[in-house]
Formats: structure tokens, sequence, C-alpha cells
């Protein structure tokens, strides 16, 4: 049963029919189409465009076919065009022709708008809470392992930083990718039911009545934007896109610092596999899948403003490919979020590893900076000095720290033996880059 074929006088091409169908696609909207329907016939018996008799038949249909999906006697699937016809076609051989009354003062465009909207938001909760889960699992390995580490820049050892400071800097970009979906949550909270098919409808509805009952902050102020607005899916994302990127930075330090050449942490064999070739291999695929569907997520957000940015107002077939691109990106993000705070929680720090690469890397060139500058060395002066100290170190190959004071002396008067606590590493993080870093969650 086609809800428009009154206007034809011909059959639908069987290609065509295959061709238009999104059910497979959005059948995962049944719990938010029955949402819908249910709080539009509530606004219809409200406004005496039903009688109560038919609300209470159209509504105690919808219950049941809700009830049957949810015990599995129903599957959501077959030769229907939509959920929305599913919906109907399933409602009107249930209780007869007052089933055909449902669609009254509605059309398919502000029916999956809000379809959508209420996915969506359901969605962004859903993310709002595996992203603080994940907040959460980085802020206590950071706490249990507040170990010296080298922080990096161009993947260069370059100051004595803590582990619990590093991964904390990951909090952060987690909190601010919550905040975000947060905010498109709040900005997307509005209602467009009864905008219709663009121009509203001649009933004199109540889209007061349907916003409370689906916990809307508001009707739409457009109607025709109502129904072709797709803003709040690409801001999600959006947002999406930011997490994605932030996961596959964390991923990428994940596989360098399991790897031989660091082995600052150990990743658990739950996350873990192996070759099929060389049978001492532990790869760290787990992270590896996170940075790889990143690229997935962002050519989601990509399919989907291609898609918009030619469409005239107001609905267009073409907005049938939001689903999609949402559903598929999604689905991704909340698979890598879960993933990867599982992945935190049973990973192992490797603490004389990290204290190893600290003492190998000349990360209190610096300080030694500082101490001159601090004895009244201009300090573009003591940078050329401390580079000259870094040149003799290499050929000796020791620490500064490891320097007799006739060796600092070759270089500069300036440097005594209080220099060796100045330079200490667990000093140097005590002085008062610890107290910053204690913020850094």
């Amino acid at each position: 049963m086609k809800l428009w074929g009154g206007r034809f006088s011909s059959k639908e091409h069987e290609r065509m029919e295959q061709f238009n169908t999104s059910l497979p696609v959005d059948n995962r909207l049944i719990e938010q189409d029955i949402a819908g329907s249910l709080a539009h016939v509530a606004m219809l018996v409200h406004c005496d465009l039903l009688t109560p008799e038919e609300g209470e038949l159209l509504i105690n249909g919808l219950e049941e076919i809700q009830n049957d999906i949810a015990s599995g006697q129903l599957l959501v699937e077959g030769n229907y065009e939509d959920v929305h016809s599913f919906v109907e076609v399933q409602l009107t051989e249930r209780i007869g022709e007052t089933g055909k009354k449902l669609h009254t003062a509605r059309s398919r465009n502000d029916q999956v708008a809000v379809d959508m909207r209420l996915y969506a938001k359901a969605k962004a909760k859903e993310v709002s809470g595996l992203l603080q889960n994940l907040m959460d699992s980085l802020a206590a390995k950071g706490q249990a392992n507040d170990v010296i580490m080298p922080g990096y820049t161009h993947l260069q050892r370059a100051q004595v930083i803590t582990f619990s400071h590093h991964i904390g800097a990951y909090v952060q970009m987690f909190s601010r990718d919550k905040k975000r979906i947060e905010n498109a949550a709040e900005l997307m909270d509005e209602n467009p039911l009864g905008c219709g098919a663009l121009a509203g409808t001649t009933h004199e509805i109540d889209r007061d009545v349907t916003t409370a009952l689906l916990h809307f902050a508001k009707p739409v102020d457009n109607y025709i934007d109502g129904v072709s607005d797709r803003d709040y899916l690409l801001e999600l994302m959006s947002d999406f896109s930011i997490i994605m990127m932030h996961l596959s930075r964390l991923s990428e330090e994940l596989i360098l610092w399991s790897s031989q050449e660091f082995k600052f942490v150990t990743m658990s064999d739950a996350f873990s596999t192996g070759s099929s070739i060389m049978p001492q291999k532990k790869n760290p695929d787990a992270a590896e899948l996170i940075r790889g569907k990143t690229g997935r997520v962002y050519g989601s957000l990509f399919a989907l403003l291609t898609t918009l940015k030619g469409l005239p107002l107001a609905y267009n077939k073409d907005m049938q490919e939001d689903k999609e691109q949402f559903f598929d990106a999604v689905d991704t993000v909340i698979d890598c979020i879960d993933i990867m705070s599982s992945m935190i929680d049973t990973m192992q720090v490797n603490a004389e590893q990290m204290r190893s690469a600290v003492k190998a890397g000349f990360l209190n060139a610096t300080e030694v900076a500082d101490y001159l500058v601090s004895k009244g060395t201009p300090f573009r002066d003591a940078h050329s000095i401390v580079g000259r100290l870094i040149i003799y170190c290499e050929q000796e190959k020791k620490g500064i720290e490891e320097l007799s004071i006739a060796e600092l002396k070759n270089f500069s008067n300036s440097l005594d033996d209080d220099l060796y606590a100045y330079i200490d590493y667990d000093e140097i993080l005590n002085k008062g880059t610890k107290k910053f870093m204690k913020a850094g969650y």
C-alpha cells in the first residue's frame, strides 16, 4: 500500500520501488516514529480533530504495535516505502478505517523531521555520557600513575612532565567535546511537528501540546525551516569528527607508546591481536581501528554537507540520504569512545621505562638555561651556552647532571654546585611545574 497512490494511474516500476525505499535504513526510527504519532494523536483529540473514542483506538493500536516490536513478534521489514508507511499500514490493518485518520494535519516531511530530532537528541545524550566515562577513565589512569615521563614537541623529547599531566590534556579535549555535544542538543531542541509539508495546516492544531508531550523546549519558528533543516545533524557530525580526531591522536600515542621502541605502556591482551605468521607479535589493533575509523566519520560529514549544499527549500528527496550518513557516524563514534575507555582502563603504564627515557633526553636543558638567567646571564646567551653543553654531553655520552663541576665550568663560570639540585628531574616538577599540572584535569 502506498500513502500517495491516488494521484497515479500506473504502477511504480519495481526498480524504482527498490530504489526509493528507505525502510532498511530508517527502520531504526520506529521508536521515535511511534512516539511522535502518539503525541500527534493526543494533540488531534485535544483540538477536537478526532473524537476521544477515535483517539483511544489509535493510541491502543500504536501501543500494540510498539509492544509487538519490543517482544520480537513484529519485525520492522517488508515491502514498505519507509518506517512511516510501515506504522500506518500496520495500524490500519489492526484497527480498520480509523487508522487512516492518523495522518490528519501531518506530512511525512514534519514526521521524519521530528523522528530525526528525537533520535539525534537521544544519541547526543548517549555520546555525552560515554565521553564522561572516557574522561573518568583517563583521569583515574593518570591519577594512579603520577609518574615522570618525557614531554614531546615535534616527536622529540622536550621537557620533563608527568604521565598524569599528559593524559590530562585528553581529559580537557573530551571535556570540550562534551560541551559541544550538549550545546548542539540544546540548539536542536525544537519541535517541527505541525509544519506539515512546508506551510503548516489549515486545521486548528496546537503545537504546544506535541511540544510538551515530546519534551521539546519549543516549537520551530518557521515551517519551511522546520522541515528542511538538517543543521543539527551536521553540527553533531562535526562534533563527532572532532571527537574522532581527538580519539585518533590518543590512539596514535598509544600505538607509539606500546611499541618496542618506547615501551611506555603495555596494552591489554583483550584489546590487542596477533599475527597469522609472526608468533611474537602483539598488535594494538583497537587503537589502530579507531585511528582508521576517523576518516569514515569525516566522510559521513562531508557526504551530508555535499548532499545539502545545492538544495532549494523546502523538502527534497535528496534529504533521505541524511539518515545513513548520520547513523553510521553516530554508531562509529559510540563504538570508538566505548572501546577507548576500556582500553585505557586495562592499559599498564611502565613507569621505569618512562623515567629511563627522561634521563636519556637532556630534558633538564631548559632548566640549565633558566639557572644561568637567575645568575644574571641574558637568556639568549644562556641558550647558546646550553646548546654547546648538549653537544659535549652527546660526545661524552653523559647526562648534564652527570658532568663534574670542572666540566660545567668549561662552558660558564656561573655554573656552580647548586645547579645539580636545580636540574634534578623530580625537583623540576616540584618547583612549580607539578603545581600547575595538578590543575590539569
